[in-house]
Parts: structure tokens; sequence; C-alpha cells
């Protein structure tokens, strides 16, 4: 192989190397949908008697924002979640991680600047999970679906709190 052909090959080897393992947003496929969520970025509580509910989520970066939730009654851990929301194939996906359940994911039917609908018909309930933003600091989350025959939807009125 000539020096000119062998510096080819190797710089055609090295950038498939990369691209190999870049990360999705350098591909141009990531972040640019998961942005449009920027709203949900912070710390939300729901308080209701002696049970509540906190959900705190990252802001978009690199094309994924993280996010973990807890129940507690008292001081009593009633359960806990963690999700994520990136891009796959052009929607939003949210992957939730409930605890003792199997993990899920839902991808997004609608996205405006103020609400998300993210849908999974497969999945035994929710098959919806819903958040819509309702002014700067309050969220509405909604899961939603049927059981059984019978429809069913709860809704999870959040608002906004200081980040520890």
């Amino acid at each position: 192989m000539t020096p000119v052909r062998r510096r080819a090959f190797l710089c055609g080897a090295a950038t498939l190397a990369t691209l190999a393992f870049a990360p999705a947003t350098l591909l141009g496929q990531g972040g640019h949908r998961v942005s449009r969520l920027a709203w949900l970025a912070g710390c939300w509580e729901r308080a209701s008697g002696p049970r509540l509910i906190e959900e705190h989520w990252t802001r978009p970066l690199g094309g994924l924002m993280l996010g973990n939730g807890r129940t507690l009654q008292g001081d009593s851990l009633v359960e806990f979640e963690q999700m994520r929301l990136f891009e796959r194939g052009g929607r939003v996906v949210f992957a939730a991680a409930p605890s003792g359940q199997a993990p899920a994911e839902f991808e997004s039917a609608s996205m405006s600047d103020t609400a998300v609908t993210f849908a999974n018909a497969a999945h035994d309930f929710p098959q919806r999970i819903v958040y819509r933003r309702r002014g700067a600091d309050s969220v509405l989350a909604s899961i939603e679906g049927t059981v059984g025959d019978r429809a069913r939807v709860l809704h999870y009125p959040y608002g906004r709190v200081a980040c520890p």
C-alpha cells in the first residue's frame, strides 16, 4: 500500500471508529426534541396530608433528561422510580423503572411547548403519561388508561420547589 493510500485508509478508519463511539448528539440524532421539555427540569412536589410525592428532573443536556421520583408516607418510603427522557427514531421516549415493577418505555404521541403525552398501548396501566405545564411553578402530571374494562385517570398536581 502506498503511503498516500495508507494515510487515507487510516484516516477513514479513525473517522469510522470515532463515529461508532460518538454520542447520538454528535451524529445529529438526539437532543433537539428533548430540549423542548426543558420546562420540566427542576424539583416538583405534591403534599397531601402525611403523603409526599417528589419528582426531580435534570435539564436537557446531551439529548437526555434524567428523572427520579419517590413517594413517602410520613417518614416511610412507599415507592420510588427512575426515569429517562431521550430521543429515538424522531420521538421522545419516556423510560421508567418503577420500584417493584418491570421497566417500561412510552413514546411521545404529542408534544408542544407546554404539554407532552407519552403512550404505550401494550402496557398494563398506565397506557399514557401526560405532563402539562401550568405556569412557571406548576405542572400537572397524569397517568391514564384502562384497567380491565374501566377507564382510569390519576392526576398529580405538582408545585415547583427549591432543589436540595
